[in-house]
């Protein structure tokens, strides 16, 4: 028998819409398997930050800059240029005098506008806004269960699952809330009634709405993040989910049954509070002054960066001239691949490295030897288009299969048991054996095995053989020997290790797209189809794909194809890579706690007590779309993206347009994720590793309960005394045509509203000029090399 249809007044159709608009503000969180950066500021992208700033502060209570004494410290140490503070006070109608008063004074602390369930709980005396979300908690963690867990999941939708979950719920009753039972078991069947009827319970309304939605989701944390990841990946791949929308009405249920429960006591307080979620947040004083604060700061580390850039032209001789290298070698854009390729190319001068992004321009789907999980190797803005594998000598290989299936049960065994971090300890000295061989073996980042495939057509391999190379700006002067390098951590017992995987792989190792492309680009039958595509590889050059460990700074080569005639060239490669690596650890190991030695650094993968293997991407400032000669020698300190770019091959501005709406997109969610869990750990951040427990197989969370963190832990941002990124926006710097680029952004509203709020810094270059812009607000500001170096000076 069908469902009676249900009709909607036009008001709860518009609170619908408030309520899909509301699920956009809020940022989706992947699961751990492939953890994807995601910029937490999304859904404000339109806003600019001081804006940004006086939402989140009523919705989440949150301060989303630095603290004023770090400013200060700032100031006291010269990092502030005097120039750039002008410039940014006076962009917001301040006066420089504004600035140096505020870091004298103590910082603001926001806090959240109340929800029912916090007024009820100041009524009553009891913590009724903590025991919602404790219980709702442990509903998502049944509901969203991806395998760890050894029962079965809650079936059915969000809100059906949790209805039968609720309904039966004696914890409320226990803890003094009556028959709250009984009131979800009369609730209506279909969300949307279960929601309107919230709502008219509540008083909400459509001018109240939408920041009290929003302020709802917020108190969700990871689950509601978790939530919008998969209403995110539908709307990418042109479908719908609801399960974000089921989730907020959970939320605003149990703001209606507390409500219900205290009417007597908070009706006048509810009334007003809804009155001023009605009234729109604007900026205050302090949110201008902070985000003048932040934009002069990040404004003289732009100037900073350009003026290096350009004292290094002008005092070194060209070393990237227009002649062949001996070898060339193809990294990641990912900011580990500059310390990395700094050293290979002061190592041996016949080496010229290119940047590239790490999937290398193959969306790959692709399915391990002996796995039945498909892996998205791309980056989470695409859908993978390829499919691959790989194969052994026998797809049927029983062996292979069992001892696949035995570790991946031993793996949820451990997380399901007890934290990961207390599970040695739990495990005692049944596990010593495992640990210390675990220890003392150089962890990897990926295994070698058989080489992947595709089944992909002879003609869409060369079209995508020519896009590749053509983006990479690598069309002609080919080496013999060209390297292929993805990347990958290796590394043990960290429930976030696909984070320090290669990003544009989508959390996973870069090996495959590396062993994909080498194995295009060595194809006769591809080379012979570029020919007539202009593009013409010598008979003589080989492509041999890598993985470069950023665990231990050390490289795998695949020789998947046998080369004998390249035999020298790839053992020049090989001693270049080892005396790179070499380099690489020493200046890592500066920074990073405990690293007593430089080699030790490569067993820091396996320790199993290693809270931090690798820093990741935390200093991340500075994306660079040029050739590699404007950046070459430049010490970079392991901060800046680097993409090759050369703007004078780029008929039709192509591979521009590629580059600023995928790689500096994906750039600017690394960056921006780095930055929220440093300045607003609490609602974007993962919090401590040492309490982490895996739950669902999806995240973690803190001790034995509680929301899902989202976010990067602690631990990755700071070393225990400091933080170790920097936060601060990233800053693009591209050599082309500022009318180029400026045609690109109004084709392309969301990329442009990155750079017109502030939450990007674009400078175009002119290496013939001698010459640096900065997009400011749709117009270009040129300053010269002398009033960059005066004013960074």
């Amino acid at each position: 028998m069908n469902a009676p249809s249900l009709t909607f007044t036009g008001p709860e159709l518009e609170l619908f819409a408030v309520a899909r608009k509301a699920a956009g503000m809020i940022p989706p969180a992947f699961p751990l398997a492939a953890t994807v950066a995601v910029n937490p500021f999304l859904g404000q992208a339109g806003q600019d930050r001081a804006q940004t700033a006086a939402i989140l502060a009523r919705v989440g209570g949150l301060r989303i800059f630095r603290d004023r004494a770090g400013f200060a410290q700032s100031m006291a140490e010269g990092r502030i240029d005097p120039a750039a503070m002008q410039a940014a006070a006076r962009a917001r109608g301040l006066k420089t005098a504004d600035l140096e008063q505020a870091v004298t004074r103590p910082t603001p602390q926001p806090r959240a506008f109340a929800t029912a369930a916090d007024l009820a709980g100041d009524a009553a005396a009891r913590a009724w806004a903590d025991l919602a979300r404790d219980r709702i908690a442990t509903w998502a963690a049944a509901h969203f269960d991806q395998g760890q867990a050894l029962w079965p999941a809650l079936e059915g939708s969000a809100y059906a699952s949790w209805r039968a979950f609720a309904s039966r719920d004696l914890v409320p009753g226990i803890a003094g809330l009556g028959d709250s039972c009984q009131r979800v078991s009369g609730l209506p069947h279909d969300p949307r009634a279960a929601f309107a009827e919230a709502c008219q319970v509540l008083g909400v309304t459509t001018t109240s709405a939408p920041d009290y939605f929003h302020r709802l989701l917020m108190d969700l944390e990871g689950w509601g993040q978790y939530a919008r990841h998969l209403d995110w990946l539908a709307q990418r791949d042109g479908a719908r989910d609801g399960v974000l929308f089921e989730c907020l009405t959970i939320r605003l249920l149990w703001d209606m049954i507390l409500f219900e429960a205290h009417r007597d006591l908070i009706a006048a307080s509810w009334a007003d509070t809804l009155a001023a979620y009605a009234v729109p947040a604007q900026p205050s004083h302090d949110d201008l002054v902070d985000a003048a604060l932040q934009d002069a700061l990040e404004r003289s580390e732009e100037r900073r960066l350009v003026s290096r850039l350009a004292a290094a032209a002008t005092q070194a001789p060209e070393t990237h001239a227009n002649h062949t290298p001996a070898i060339q070698a193809a990294f990641c854009i990912d900011v580990r691949s500059e310390v990395l390729r700094r050293a290979l190319e002061a190592t041996d001068a016949g080496i010229r490295t290119i940047g590239f992004a790490g999937f290398f321009g193959l969306a790959v789907a692709h399915r391990g030897f002996a796995s039945d999980v498909v892996e998205a190797r791309a980056p989470v803005l695409l859908q993978p288009g390829v499919e691959s594998r790989s194969s052994g000598a026998s797809d049927d290989d029983l062996a292979a299969r069992i001892a696949a299936r035995a570790t991946r049960a031993w793996g949820r065994f451990r997380m399901a048991s007890v934290s990961a971090f207390a599970f040695v300890e739990a495990a005692g000295p049944l596990y010593v054996g495992k640990l210390l061989k675990d220890t003392g073996t150089r962890a990897k980042a990926a295994p070698g095995g058989p080489a992947p495939t595709t089944d992909l057509p002879l003609e869409a391999r060369i079209g995508a053989a020519a896009t590749i190379l053509s983006a990479m700006s690598l069309t002609r002067d080919f080496a013999r020997l060209v390297l292929i390098a993805g990347h990958g951590a290796g590394v043990t017992n960290a429930p976030h290790a696909s984070a320090l995987q290669c990003g544009a792989c989508g959390g996973h190792a870069g090996d495959v797209n590396a062993r994909l492309l080498a194995g295009v680009l060595n194809d006769s039958a591809v080379r012979a189809g570029l020919v007539a595509k202009g593009i013409e590889i010598p008979a003589d050059t080989r492509f041999v794909a890598g993985l470069h460990d950023t665990v231990s700074d050390r490289v795998t080569l695949y020789e998947d194809q046998a080369i004998p005639d390249h035999a020298a060239d790839l053992a020049r490669l090989r001693a270049a890579l080892d005396q790179a690596g070499t380099l690489a650890r020493a200046e890592r190991a500066a920074r990073l706690p405990r690293a007593d030695t430089p080699e030790a650094l490569a067993l820091r993968g396996g320790d199993w007590s290693e809270l931090r293997p690798e820093w990741g991407l935390a200093g991340c400032a500075a994306f660079i779309a040029a050739p590699r000669g404007h950046s070459a020698g430049v010490d970079l300190g392991g901060r800046a993206f680097l993409h090759d770019y050369a703007w004078q091959a780029d008929k039709g501005f192509g591979v521009l347009e590629l580059i600023l709406t995928a790689p500096v997109v994906v750039a600017s969610w690394i960056s921006l994720q780095y930055y929220g869990s440093s300045v607003a750990p609490q609602a974007y951040g993962a919090g401590n590793k040492l309490l982490h427990n895996v739950t669902g197989g999806i995240g973690v969370i803190e001790g034995n309960g509680g929301m899902l963190r989202a976010g990067l832990p602690w631990q990755s941002v700071h070393d225990g005394d400091a933080l170790q990124h920097d936060p601060v926006r990233l800053t693009v710097m591209i050599e082309a045509p500022t009318q180029a680029i400026s045609d690109i952004l109004d084709r392309h509203d969301g990329v442009r509203a990155l750079f017109d709020n502030g939450w990007l810094a674009l400078l175009a270059t002119d290496a013939a000029k001698g010459q640096v812009l900065r997009y400011e607000a749709g117009t270009w500001v040129n300053l010269t090399i002398e009033e960059r170096v005066s004013r960074a000076a």
